[in-house]
């Protein structure tokens, strides 16, 4: 019997920003792999680095916010890549920016867009990515986030992102 691999390399960060009694998703528009479509902050786990600390670092260099809160989403997003043959498995998190917050993409973003939850499933690609949004919405917006995901450590400086 032959396995498949099970790999988790990288982060997904769902990033919300307060819109009157709710909150707003930010997408990005991807360049490169998968270019044109609408995702969530992504990206690999550098060596020496948690997956936290990549979140946090991956939110920075995609959209040069600073985050107020960051929590664990306690979910993963999972896919199966069929050129690697593996299943793929990314922890997510969430984190809450400011509503004044001015995104900067670098280069691997073409656009950017703050939504809803609803405009935000109906506009990413993959069913994996939906699943995730539709937690993050049930689990840090329409409930209070349990404190015990919320990731106290911060960045150097002192302050989260």
């Amino acid at each position: 019997m032959h396995e498949i691999p099970i790999r988790s390399f990288a982060v997904s960060v769902v990033v919300l920003r307060p819109a009157g009694s709710t909150f707003e998703v930010l997408l990005l528009k991807r360049t490169g792999t998968l270019a044109g479509t609408w995702c969530q902050v992504a990206g690999a786990i550098e060596a020496g680095e948690t997956a936290w600390q990549a979140g946090l670092r991956e939110v920075g260099e995609e959209t040069g916010l600073r985050l107020d809160r960051f929590y664990s989403a306690d979910i993963c997003e999972q896919f199966y890549e069929a050129d690697r043959n593996a299943i793929s498995l990314l922890p997510v998190f969430v984190g809450f920016a400011p509503g004044d917050a001015t995104v900067r993409l670098n280069a691997e973003h073409s656009d950017f867009r703050w939504v809803s939850f609803d405009d935000a499933i109906r506009m990413v690609p993959f069913a994996g990515q939906r699943k995730v949004l539709k937690h993050v919405r049930d689990e840090f917006v329409d409930n209070q986030p349990n404190p015990w995901l919320l990731i106290r450590e911060t960045a150097p400086g002192g302050r989260i992102g």
